[in-house]
């Protein structure tokens, strides 16, 4: 809990320019298969907030899932591996998404 509110904090005080925003994540490809409010190829930026709510790991998951990819978490539609994402714009892209209530 404590990670969870710190992440929160963090994001809610750093600022803008190191935050991520829809425009990193369009220029990553997430874009490609994931929307903010609805389900594409993968699932929507709302519903992954949703399922990490409350998980204190979830931005340390969700970074590793984007560079390794991942599967059956969501169906049967595997996420890619995005290798040329750096470790530093993947942990920012998660904690972006997890800010899309």
């Amino acid at each position: 809990m404590k990670r969870a509110l710190f992440v929160l904090f963090a994001a809610a005080t750093v600022s803008a320019p190191v935050l991520a925003d829809q425009a990193l994540a369009t220029s990553k490809n997430c874009m490609a298969c994931h929307a903010v409010e609805k389900k594409l190829v993968g699932p929507s930026f709302k519903d992954i907030t949703k399922k990490y709510a409350g998980d204190a790991s979830a931005v340390d998951k969700l970074a590793a899932k984007i560079i390794k990819g991942g599967s059956g978490v969501w169906g049967p539609v595997p996420m890619p591996a995005n290798p040329q994402v750096s470790e530093a714009d993947a942990k920012k892209l998660a904690v972006w998404s997890l800010a899309q209530k």
